[in-house]
């Protein structure tokens, strides 16, 4: 019987990681580098660079640009979308969302490092660790991501100094530590030169460290969620109704968590109504078992009135219902979240009417002190609010499942996201606050 080596093992994980950090600091230059250096760029896709950055008068290629695709990135120089890039080495396979540093688009690094396993933090050797570094490690906390890593990047501007390193590792240790992120690793780079990307550095032998690429491939990757809490929110319910399937009445979803088995008990929420899963269909067939990720079909026992948004779980492992959450929240819409503020609130696949009942906190990022009823967050804020739905809710804890412990708050009036939302407490969680007895005006 053969044996599966590590580096074989390694082979087969997958590494979702993202990369944040201020404008100009190289996260898009840094990518590029990672993608040549890496040979994981087509010839093709090289040629088109070179001949855009010979275009622009530049004697060597932008590496930037393989990244960044919107005209408007490529005129500004600046990072403006999520960018997503799929590679592989030898050892591993990765997901890459590449995240602007303007603190305009601060919305879509929470966007892009919400599935991530692991958050690049650049910063600038010469600058350090400026407010938008304290903001994206605040957000990487927030998010809990597992895996931090700070890249000073243009040690070639500071002359390679291991003391400007040291500095810079010390400043943002200190407070990514106090925020509560599990693991921080500090590399310094050059982008644009190529220093400890993929390849050591000449210029560091002070450094006895992993280079980027070293660190990517061997970083555990703890990401299974076949083992949590089981969750399937339903998506579509199939009923055919012809000749071949006059009785077939399926829940269509993609498994959140966990994992399902043919047999179990299971649950349905918000209605609470108990059945048993019958069958389960993956990919048109019929199997004994499903887990995370997988799009499936549940098949069971009872006919229950059961429709998109409900929430299927194990009866032995069901989260309460409530219309009454308390979350974290990072405001992205430019207008602000006031306190009374009637929205719509999307949790997995369900959306209900809710109203901000109360902001009792909000983060300030310089010393992470917490100011108190702020009364509204503007964009870009972090803060902890009170919501009160219009429908009850099975919601669980962001420290138990990132994916149904998160919601968005959205405007009704013309749908834009307003608000990303981690169900619980987090590093910013307040003392409690009294709730307010004037409640005139609420409808629900």
């Amino acid at each position: 019987m053969s044996t599966i080596t590590t580096e074989e093992l390694a082979a087969t994980t997958l590494l979702r990681f993202a990369t944040a950090g201020s404008v100009d600091d190289g996260k898009s230059t840094l990518v590029g580098r990672l993608l040549h250096d890496s040979k994981s760029v087509l010839t093709d896709q090289l040629e088109a660079v070179e001949r855009a950055s010979a275009n622009r008068g530049q004697d060597v290629p932008d590496l930037a640009l393989l990244t960044d695709g919107l005209r408007a990135e490529r005129e500004q120089g600046i990072t403006i979308d999520v960018a997503y890039r799929y590679f592989a080495t030898p050892r591993r396979r990765f997901i890459l969302a590449d995240t602007p540093g303007h603190v305009q688009y601060t919305r879509n690094m929470v966007t892009g490092a919400s599935t991530a396993e692991l958050t690049v933090i650049l910063v600038d050797a010469r600058n350090g660790v400026v407010e938008q570094t304290r903001r994206h490690a605040a957000i990487a906390a927030l998010l809990r991501v597992p895996h931090v890593v700070l890249a000073v990047n243009k040690m070639d501007l500071v002359e390679y100094q291991e003391t400007v390193f040291a500095a810079i590792a010390e400043e943002f240790t200190a407070y990514a530590s106090e925020l509560g992120v599990p693991e921080i690793t500090a590399i310094p780079i050059s982008a644009l030169a190529g220093d400890n990307v993929v390849e050591p550095s000449a210029h560091m032998d002070w450094y006895g460290g992993p280079t980027f690429l070293e660190h990517l491939e061997s970083v555990p990757v703890a990401h299974d969620l076949s083992h949590c809490h089981a969750r399937l929110p339903v998506q579509y319910v199939i009923r055919p109704q012809n000749a071949e399937h006059p009785d077939y009445r399926g829940y269509a979803g993609q498994i959140a968590a966990g994992t399902f088995r043919v047999g179990e008990s299971v649950t349905v929420l918000p209605s609470g109504r108990a059945t048993k899963i019958s069958g389960i269909d993956l990919l048109g067939k019929p199997v004994r078992a499903a887990w995370t990720t997988q799009s499936v079909t549940l098949l069971l026992e009872d006919d229950i009135d059961i429709s998109r948004g409900d929430l299927i779980v194990p009866s032995k492992d069901a989260p309460a219902t409530t219309q009454d959450i308390e979350a974290t929240v990072c405001h992205v819409a430019d207008a602000p979240l006031t306190v009374g503020h009637r929205v719509l609130l999307k949790h997995g696949t369900r959306t209900v009417k809710a109203i901000v009942k109360d902001i009792p906190s909000r983060l300030t990022l310089d010393d992470l002190s917490l100011h108190p009823h702020p009364g509204q967050l503007v964009a870009n804020d972090i803060g902890r609010v009170k919501i009160r739905t219009a429908e009850p809710l099975p919601v669980d804890s962001y420290a138990d499942s990132r994916r149904t412990g998160s919601f968005i708050l959205i405007d009704p009036a013309d749908g834009t996201t307003l608000t990303a939302g981690m169900v619980g407490e987090s590093f910013a969680a307040p003392e409690p606050v009294k709730d307010g007895t004037d409640d005139d005006g609420w409808d629900f």
